[in-house]
């Protein structure tokens, strides 16, 4: 393709082949005019003028072309025409399952709870095996566990990342920046404008006396002082007032004009009188719209309630108690007395928390009540209520990456989440709930509607009660369930995998020949072919098992497996580092397709009932009366005559 694309490409076009679209075309040969017909080398049926050679590759159905899912790791080069069949087969078309529930953390002071039933089902577990809601609790458990941070939540009991000094140089960076950000020109000067804050007030002396000018400071000689005489002006304006005020008519002629806005009379020679010359010449200099050095201007639109120096008033704090001491209230006698440990007889157990409950609990108050437990609270513009929760761990103080997965890590195994799952809501959802889960599998597109409807539909939102059923009286404590739905080709049991598919691609230990199982003594084609009936998730369990087997299930990777885009950190030759992506070809986790269910031949749930030890029968041997039998006779014989007199 590249020899007839670069002699093409030296053909130049003519004028009669440019508008010529005809395949019979018999126009003489002629320079600069016209050029020979050709058909298309790749044999598509196309006939086209020689010139047009180049422009018909980018559309010729038999050219070679890569996948368009090239750039995601398909490797596959197929003819154009081809393309569109290919898609429904590219091991690079995935689709990520986004299915999302939620699974709320136990609730012990809840009566109707089944923290008896999780405590029994974790203690049977390794003898009676794994129920389906218990293994899907724990794994959704082991990922919420991975996601929560300590530092959020306890930033007290957090060591903090030596890297103060740079904390400082960015500080001073943005401060310095912030200084001349805003510039505006009057009358030829340039002056900064700058919001009231500590830099000018307080540090900003000290620092342009060490270093005025200095690099990374961003504080000019210049810049400090326009700063100091702005706000010495606020400063003198204020002090003006308050003396104005406590003496409203001490300086004050009949007739004289004490304008206060710029455009009110009698501005400039109240201004001249209070301030120094040079403090007023750059106050007509600041206001240089509406005046022009000793005459005055009238606004364009005055407004009488604009804030101005001259009505500047201080107003008193009032505080208002609305809190009364009763009257009658009695105080009792206190004693002063020093309590110990020992008196409050509180053990080493009950000092230390568990890091699992305050945790999660500190997340579902902030998700539930929207703040967190002991928030600060601002009442009003003077009060603020400062709450505090004081904790204490084993494993504190926590690094500032720490999970609470890092932190249970040793810990015996519990189940601090509840066994049902809820569905995502609009106030509840992944955007905005540390407590929703998502599924996240890669599938092959052809692979999704199969994996959604018999994990997701046929069996994770009908487990309880329907798919997998337990005993009436399991709030108590009994761990009996059963499984009611198998597959309708044949008797199988689905039980949940925890193993992870990706580490398929790890190096298993051992011999490259074989293993010790007797499936690794077959021919390496019988393997293969056994290999085949397989589905995508036995697959790449199988590649865990030895090297031999690696290597059969690789080789039905092409037809059976799909490419993803892995994204690893890598260090570049500068000292930095940089992501790549690395195409890694896998199974996915979709299991065999099952079409139809049918009810397992099990005795119902009431059979286990003769037999639950929690179902307790209670005998009554003791006469209870009736509701119509009362002590007063008297009353029952009168309501009967009066029920007959009324019937007759």
């Amino acid at each position: 393709m590249g020899s007839h694309r670069s002699r093409a490409s030296r053909v130049r076009h003519h004028v009669h082949c440019d508008s010529c679209y005809s395949r019979r075309c018999r126009t003489r040969v002629e320079v600069s005019v016209s050029c020979a017909v050709i058909p298309c080398r790749l044999l598509c049926g196309a006939v086209f003028h020689l010139c047009k050679e180049e422009d018909h590759l980018l559309l010729c159905p038999n050219v070679r072309v890569p996948c368009p899912n090239a750039e995601f790791g398909c490797p596959v080069q197929l003819p154009r025409s081809s393309r569109a069949a290919h898609l429904q087969v590219c091991p690079a078309s995935v689709v990520s399952c986004s299915m999302e529930w939620l699974r709320w953390l136990t609730d012990d002071t809840n009566p109707h709870s089944f923290k008896a039933l999780q405590d029994n089902v974790l203690k049977e577990r390794e003898a009676r095996g794994e129920p389906l809601d218990l293994a899907m609790a724990l794994v959704d458990q082991s990922d919420l566990y991975s996601r929560l941070k300590m530092k959020p939540l306890y930033p007290e009991l957090t060591e903090a990342e030596e890297e103060e000094g740079k904390d400082e140089k960015k500080e001073e960076m943005a401060v310095g920046g912030f200084v001349n950000c805003v510039k505006e020109v009057i009358e030829g000067e340039s002056y900064s404008y700058l919001p009231v804050n500590s830099l000018c007030e307080n540090n900003a002396e000290e620092k342009a006396s060490q270093n005025p000018a200095g690099p990374g400071s961003g504080l000019s000689k210049e810049n400090y002082n326009m700063c100091e005489l702005m706000f010495s002006m606020e400063k003198r304006a204020c002090a003006v007032a308050e003396v104005n005020l406590n003496n409203p008519k001490q300086n004050t002629k009949p007739g004289e004009k004490t304008g206060h806005a710029p455009w009110q009379d009698g501005v400039l020679e109240r201004l001249r009188d209070e301030l120094t010359p040079h403090e007023y010449n750059m106050y007509v200099v600041h206001h240089g719209r509406m005046l022009v050095a000793f005459g005055q201007m009238e606004a364009c639109t005055p407004k009488e309630k604009d804030f101005v120096y001259g009505s500047l008033e201080p107003i008193p704090v009032q505080t208002l108690h609305s809190f009364k001491v009763i009257a009658t209230f009695i105080c009792s006698q206190s004693e002063t007395r020093s309590v110990d440990t020992s008196d409050l007889e509180a053990n080493e157990e009950n000092v230390f928390a568990d890091e699992a409950a305050a945790t999660l609990l500190g997340y579902a108050e902030q998700e539930v009540m929207g703040h967190k437990i002991s928030e600060s609270k601002a009442a009003d513009g003077l009060y603020v209520d400062i709450g505090t929760q004081t904790h204490s761990f084993r494993s504190a103080p926590f690094k500032e990456k720490t999970t609470l997965s890092d932190v249970m890590v040793d810990r015996p195994l519990e189940l601090n989440l509840q066994l049902q799952a809820e569905s995502v809501n609009s106030r509840h959802n992944r955007a905005s709930s540390v407590f929703t889960f998502i599924c996240g599998h890669t599938f092959h597109r052809r692979e999704f509607a199969t994996h959604f409807r018999n994990v997701h539909s046929d069996i994770q939102t009908c487990l309880s009660g329907w798919f997998e059923q337990r005993c009436p009286l399991a709030y108590l404590g009994c761990t009996y369930s059963q499984r009611r739905f198998h597959p309708s080709t044949h008797k199988a049991t689905v039980t949940y995998n925890t193993a992870d598919s990706s580490k398929a691609q790890r190096e298993t230990e051992g011999p490259a020949g074989g293993g010790e199982d007797s499936l690794s003594s077959l021919p390496y084609e019988v393997l293969c072919h056994m290999a085949s009936f397989l589905d995508s998730q036995s697959l790449s369990q199988l590649a865990l098992v030895s090297q031999l087997m690696r290597q059969v299930c690789s080789s039905l990777l092409q037809d059976r497996g799909m490419v993803t885009l892995r994204w690893e950190k890598e260090a570049d030759s500068h000292g930095g580092a940089k992501w790549r992506a690395k195409p890694v070809w896998e199974f996915s986790h979709l299991f065999s397709s099952v079409d139809s269910w049918h009810m397992a031949d099990i005795p119902p749930i009431s059979a286990h009932l003769k037999v639950c030890p929690y179902y307790e029968t209670s005998v009554q041997n003791e006469r209870v009366p009736l509701p119509s039998m009362t002590e007063n006779q008297g009353d029952s014989q009168e309501r009967s005559s009066l029920r007959l007199v009324s019937g007759s």
